[in-house]
């Protein structure tokens, strides 16, 4: 099989790797891919959302799937434009349609479909320019802290979490009133905040069968301690300790058949991955929040523990035999390091050069936001690399990839030195 990848993550890095493993993968291509996707197949460089050119460049290279990492072509109809050319429709695309993807692409209708099937979630409302004044109205008479959620994509920016309800209020009238975050809070979700541990639970789907895969908890503030500013995640770890059996089995009849079952009985397509976002309170699982692809630092602590072929399982996706293919998940535990460029989550340095990974001891790199210059590796985005070890246990998984680490430099480098320790 000839297969496309469309991402440039670490996310995509790390699909890449474990699909180049595959004997049933005869080219792969990434497009547009990184410094570190090109020692797996071959960087195509095609923006995500350009549908045409991706089109074009399948057709002409024999491409029998894609595999869509990063949300924003799902939301803006990826595999839509594929079923509705002619030449294009018989490739499949991994990823749901558009109306699946407003699991993602709207929190407001996620939101109304978890109250449809009854999957549990904290209690919300949402409001609009037009009802700005409900709004504040209700933030007066809700409960501190209170969460306001962007309804659209916000890239991970679009959640507050707000301790006052002065600051409640301002939020709201900057999200609303002055469109703080562009089209995507034209609407705002209110939501109760839940306190608790959270996770994050894979799906694969064929739109009937599912296969659950391993679960992953990520940590998203910059500073350890969990400290700091909000970013896209400094780190993951696989297993989760606390999702024992019995948990897992909460999430899955409460949760993960719910989802399968209503998006089927709406007639709502979906050929993908779910992400669910859960916290647990007191050993109740709540969702959170749907994505619509893998997470991100997450795939890089997952991909390591699938041990059967991924490419059978993504053709049991696309064929509708999901049920029929083999899923094994290794009992070691992965734990990922993201590197990240000197001030983000803020504005970041860029363009500086990358050297050390061929120090690593007992870690695998998957490339973030790199770029390849001449011989040299260099820096693009905020989160660089991500560095994963796959070890017996817990204490040296975490270990091997906060030592691993320290072995890479670039000028301006942060890396979290706790990911996982709160787990121990």
């Amino acid at each position: 099989m000839n297969i496309l990848i469309l991402g440039s993550g670490g996310r995509e890095s790390a699909f890449a790797w474990k699909i180049a493993q595959s004997e049933k993968c005869d080219q792969l291509f990434i497009a547009p891919g990184n410094a570190g996707t090109g020692q797996y197949g071959t960087n195509v460089n095609i923006k995500v959302t350009d549908f045409e050119a991706i089109g074009r460049f399948a057709l002409s290279n024999a491409i029998d799937m894609v595999l869509v990492g990063p949300e924003e072509p799902l939301v803006k109809g990826i595999h839509d434009y594929f079923l509705t050319d002619e030449k294009l429709k018989t490739i499949p695309v991994i990823g749901p349609q558009q109306e699946g993807a407003q699991l993602e692409g709207s929190k407001d209708f996620s939101k109304q479909f978890m109250a449809r099937h009854n999957i549990p979630t904290a209690a919300s409302k949402t409001f609009t320019k037009d009802t700005l004044q409900d709004g504040l109205a209700y933030l007066a008479t809700a409960g501190l802290p209170i969460v306001l959620k962007a309804d659209g994509l916000a890239a991970g920016k679009g959640v507050l979490i707000c301790t006052s309800l002065e600051e409640a209020q301002q939020e709201l009238k900057e999200m609303l009133a002055e469109a703080k975050f562009g089209d995507a809070s034209s609407k705002v979700v209110i939501e109760q905040f839940l306190q608790g541990i959270e996770l994050s639970v894979f799906v694969m789907t064929d739109g009937v069968h599912y296969k659950t895969l391993p679960e992953a908890k990520d940590y998203k503030r910059i500073g350890e301690g969990d400290t700091g500013l909000n970013t896209g995640g400094m780190g993951s770890v696989s297993p989760v300790p606390f999702a024992d059996a019995a948990f897992m089995k909460k999430v899955e009849e409460r949760v993960t058949i719910p989802t399968v079952e209503g998006l089927r009985k709406e007639n709502i397509p979906y050929k993908g991955f779910i992400f669910i976002g859960l916290i647990s309170c007191e050993g109740e699982p709540y969702v959170i929040e749907y994505n619509c692809r893998m997470g991100d630092p997450e795939t890089e602590s997952v991909m390591p523990r699938i041990s059967s072929d991924f490419v059978d399982l993504l053709q049991g996706v696309a064929e509708g035999n999901l049920h029929e293919k083999e899923l094994i998940i290794s009992d070691k535990v992965a734990a990922t390091v993201m590197l990240v460029a000197g001030g983000y989550p803020g504005e970041y340095l860029k363009n500086k050069t990358l050297t050390g990974i061929e120090n690593l001891r007992g870690s695998h790199a998957f490339h973030a936001g790199t770029y390849l210059d001449g011989e040299e590796i260099k820096t693009s985005g905020g989160r660089v690399l991500a560095v994963t070890s796959l070890q017996d246990n817990m204490f040296n998984a975490l270990q091997q990839a906060t030592a691993d680490a320290a072995r890479i430099y670039f000028d301006g480098m942060n890396f979290r030195k706790d990911i996982g320790f709160d787990l121990l």
